[in-house]
């Protein structure tokens, strides 16, 4: 017995939502409660877990379509009314190839137009009988690849899953940045790969065309083992035919053109044959031609984005090609941003998977009206300044306000090492302040020549690092571990440098830092800053740390009570840096009040092993180095 999903109300006021993504195809498997579409709303993009355990037998809804609260999305039963259970018929291979050869007098033709069809599931839904009977059997083969989103039979270099770190043995492939049959070059980001321990990019190991996909987003695949086929564009045919993203729709096109009357019994209108249509991810205008009278607001919205692009459909995809690269976009964005004149290839996304959302396109838009308004408002030359400056700054509302999203995968991993951190280790924070006053004014005098003749920047972190690193050889406790009755004190430092990033927090370890000088430090806290910000970090930069220091300072914060990453035993914060008056001793023994660069340091660690002596000899130590400043010999002064 067969059961319908509905879509599901999505919130107050909201009455209908789009399909943005189809996570389970026509004939998958689904567990009770297993997600199987994405939809969005101008509120919120979420999940709709299925009702119940069966199989997908039909999809009613495609992507990019919008569907009213209540309406049937797919149809999830026990799989004898699939639509895909024709095409394993004994007889599909014998009736494929007499097809084929039909397709291929009008194949040419339509293929120089670049149109792209719904997947055969899908658009199989609407078919007569009499014409299903006829084209199941062409695309059938094409339907089971699509389903697992290769061509089967390509030939070419397999591209396999490579190491990950040690003691990785697997990964989870987060996401595809390549579509079978497009382009790539070597050493070009092919794939996003997630662990327990790192997310990162998978680059191709040569140059030519996605062939075949072998692992699905979601899915794992052993380090080794075979995840992607790339090879010569001939052989992308079938394999890019059979891709759920684009399918050539030359076959149910032909068929469509010559049977006028039937086409346009499948679209609801009376006279029109089916004509040729602009990319299905552009913006589906055909549902405006099948049934303007009962979804209208699809129909506006799809009939805006060909009349906007004034082109051919090649044309308009190119013009969201850098828009579509860095997420998914829906109809009702497109037309938002090109209403505005927004180059979605310039808008970051928050949605899932980084889709771009209604509300970054409203980020975007108020960002180019404040940019207008900027040289306006500093025209008037009689202007008062303070009546510029008693105006009350601009409130920024952030698009995530009043939403939900998925959890990210990083996001899980940071949260639940946090609390096993706090679960096994007995944590507390201990502060002192410094004067950093002559590092300020080293750094001050020498910033402009290093960054010359050393290739990176002068901040105040590699300072704090390098004393750091003396104190930890200086007071070995706080670079140790335990390992159940044992305490087990490390031969090197290595500094994990919490990083915040758009992805969230990362933490690249510097190797070695004890063999380094401050030059070096200094280069090494810009690269892995630089490839944490790129998200171009490895497994091996983010593995080994031994103590770690977080600069909160660096967001304005003055003071922080940081959680020991575990197996660590200790983790130093530095606060912001702020000049206020001081009582300092002048040489000739004076007391006098000045202004000075203070600065907190606070360190938090388990006190399972580290006693607050412990902590306090460290922080001494720290202080008294950096508030000597004897750093003029490394820095050339």
């Amino acid at each position: 017995m067969s059961e319908t999903v509905k879509m599901p109300a999505l919130g107050e006021s909201v009455t209908e939502g789009t399909v943005t993504r189809w996570l389970k195809s026509v004939g998958d498997t689904v567990e009770v409660d297993e997600p199987l579409l994405e939809v969005s709303t101008d509120k919120v993009d979420t999940e709709v877990p299925s009702p119940v355990a069966g199989t997908i037998e039909k999809i009613l809804v495609d992507e990019d379509e919008d569907a009213d609260v209540g309406a049937d999305l797919v149809v999830i039963g026990d799989g004898s009314g699939s639509e895909s259970s024709d095409s394993g018929d004994s007889g599909a291979s014998a009736e494929a190839s007499e097809d084929s050869a039909e397709d291929s007098s009008g194949g040419e033709d339509l293929a120089s137009d670049e149109t792209v069809a719904p997947s055969t599931e899908q658009g199989s839904d609407e078919q007569p009988a009499s014409e299903k009977s006829e084209q199941s059997e062409a695309p059938a083969e094409g339907s089971s690849d699509a389903g697992s989103g290769s061509g089967g039979g390509a030939s070419g270099t397999d591209v396999q899953m490579p190491a990950l770190g040690e003691s990785v043995t697997e990964g989870t492939v987060t996401r595809w940045l390549k579509s079978v049959g497009d382009t790539v070059e070597e050493d070009e980001p092919l794939l996003e790969v997630s662990t327990d321990k790192v997310d990162t990019e998978i680059p191709s190991p040569v140059a030519g065309t996605l062939l075949e996909v072998r692992v699905q987003e979601d899915e794992d695949a052993e380090v080794g083992s075979v995840i992607a086929v790339i090879g010569d564009a001939s052989g992308a045919a079938s394999g890019s035919s059979d891709s759920p993203q684009e399918k050539p729709a030359a076959a149910s096109e032909e068929k469509a053109e010559e049977k006028p009357a039937q086409s346009s019994e499948k679209s609801g209108s009376s006279e029109k044959p089916a004509e040729s249509t602009p990319a299905k991810a552009e913006s589906k205008p055909e549902q405006a031609e099948k049934a303007p009278e009962q979804a209208p607001a699809p129909s506006s919205e799809s009939a805006a984005a060909p009349a906007a692009s004034s082109g051919s459909a090649p044309k308009a995809a190119d013009s969201v090609s850098g828009a579509e690269a860095s997420g998914y976009v829906t109809p009702l964005v497109r037309k938002m941003a090109s209403e505005a004149g927004v180059d979605l290839s310039t808008v970051t996304g928050s949605g899932l998977g980084g889709r771009i959302r209604k509300q970054d396109v409203q980020k975007a838009i108020d960002a180019k009206s404040s940019a207008a308004e900027a040289p306006a408002a500093s025209a008037p030359a009689g202007a008062p300044a303070a009546g510029a400056s008693a105006q009350a700054p601009k409130v920024e509302v952030s698009p995530l306000r009043g939403t939900e999203e998925k959890m990210s995968r990083l996001r899980k991993i940071v949260a639940s090492r946090m609390v096993e951190s706090l679960q096994t280790q007995a944590q507390l924070t201990t502060a002192v302040e410094v004067d950093m006053t002559r590092i300020a004014k080293l750094r001050g005098q020498a910033k402009d020549s290093f960054a010359q003749r050393e290739g990176a920047k002068l901040t105040f972190l590699p300072f704090i690092m390098q004393a750091a690193v003396e104190a930890l050889k200086t007071f070995p406790k706080l670079n140790a571990e335990i390992d159940g009755d044992l305490i087990k004190y490390h031969g090197s430092e290595n500094i994990g440098m919490a990083a915040d990033t758009d992805r969230g927090l990362v933490v690249p370890v510097i190797k070695n830092a004890g063999d380094l000088n401050l030059a070096g430090l200094a280069r090494q806290i810009g690269d892995l800053g630089k490839k944490a910000k790129d998200n171009k970090l490895g497994p091996d930069d983010l593995q080994g740390a031994t103590f770690t220091i977080t600069n909160t300072g660096s967001g304005g914060a003055l003071f922080d009570t940081p959680i020991v990453p575990n197996p660590q035993v200790g983790i130093l914060g530095c606060g912001t840096i702020v000049k206020r008056p001081a009582v300092i001793t002048t040489e000739e023994g004076d007391e006098v009040i000045a202004v000075r660069s203070m600065m907190y340091l606070f360190l938090s660690y388990d006190h399972r092993l580290v006693d607050g002596g412990d902590a306090a000899r460290f922080l001494s130590f720290m202080k008294q180095r950096l508030e000597g400043g004897a750093f003029g010999s490394e820095l050339g002064l």
